[in-house]
């Protein structure tokens, strides 16, 4: 398979061309000032829940013509850090091409990665394909149709590994002799009061403010916060520490019973920008 076919288009976003991009017209901001990012944070729920958190925090970066995304893996199918190395990705927008030259350099440089496409997309009818990267790609085709993405699906929450794909991948964008946004797909605490969900959320999004990977995952695990992006996320931010960032914006935090009026059991998202 050369491309890679839309798995959750209808159902996480509008299937054709014309409702998504009237979704995402609803979801970005207008007149919001962009900047030169290292990396971001952004959630993957369906848009109706996120698109609103996901679109103010890509309208805060300059999305370049090569992307990497980081997305957990919540089907468990396919290696631990699994990359799709070519071809392309289609959604409702186009297609959008596989950077293969950023690919091939993290396969190298990442003993813990591989070329797996089964993580990202998978032939068993009775279980669901993987998401959380997919969600990603139409915002970025928005704001810079000409992006090519380097695909990496995180299964693993192993320290060792995550920080070797981290420094795998500064020195892949160190090495690509223009600019490369990293950005870390996840959502926060799920199915818990939005009360508790946010006092736990704030735990979190304070390690990735203070560009903590090592404190970020030692408070998840402390305090059993259900963030399902945690390794993506760690590992954006050891990259993002390698690449000289400084600094982390929290854009946006709301939770799904802002649109279901019920707070008894919610779940969070967060947009951060870091520079």
């Amino acid at each position: 398979m050369s491309v890679r076919p839309p798995a959750v288009a209808g159902q996480f976003y509008p299937g054709t061309r014309g409702s998504l991009l009237a979704v995402l017209d609803r979801c970005i901001p207008s007149g919001v000032k962009a900047g030169k990012a290292v990396g971001l944070v952004a959630p993957h729920a369906g848009y109706l829940y996120s698109g609103a958190t996901a679109g103010a925090t890509y309208a805060r970066a300059v999305i370049p013509d090569r992307v990497a995304v980081l997305a957990p893996n919540h089907t468990g199918v396919g290696d631990p850090i699994a990359v799709w190395d070519c071809g392309a990705w289609s959604t409702p927008l186009g297609e959008v091409q596989v950077d293969e030259e950023l690919a091939g350099a993290l396969l190298r440089r990442c003993p813990e990665a591989s070329d797996d496409r089964t993580a990202h997309f998978h032939e068993n009818p009775f279980s669901h394909q993987e998401h959380s990267l997919e969600v990603q790609l139409p915002f970025i085709q928005r704001f810079n149709p000409a992006s090519r993405i380097l695909p990496v699906c995180v299964g693993t929450h192993d320290r060792s590994a995550l920080a070797s794909l981290g420094d795998a991948l500064a020195e892949v964008v160190r090495s690509a002799g223009g600019d490369v946004l990293i950005v870390a797909s996840s959502d926060m605490t799920h199915f818990e009061p939005s009360g508790r969900a946010r006092a736990k959320d704030d735990l979190a999004i304070a390690r990735v403010r203070a560009l903590d990977p090592e404190g970020l995952l030692a408070v998840v695990r402390k305090h059993s916060i259900s963030m399902c992006g945690v390794a993506p996320v760690a590992a954006m931010l050891w990259a993002a520490k390698s690449l000289g960032a400084g600094e982390c914006e929290l854009v946006d935090y709301s939770h799904s019973g802002m649109i279901t009026g019920d707070d008894s059991e919610v779940v969070g998202y967060a947009g951060l920008v870091i520079r």
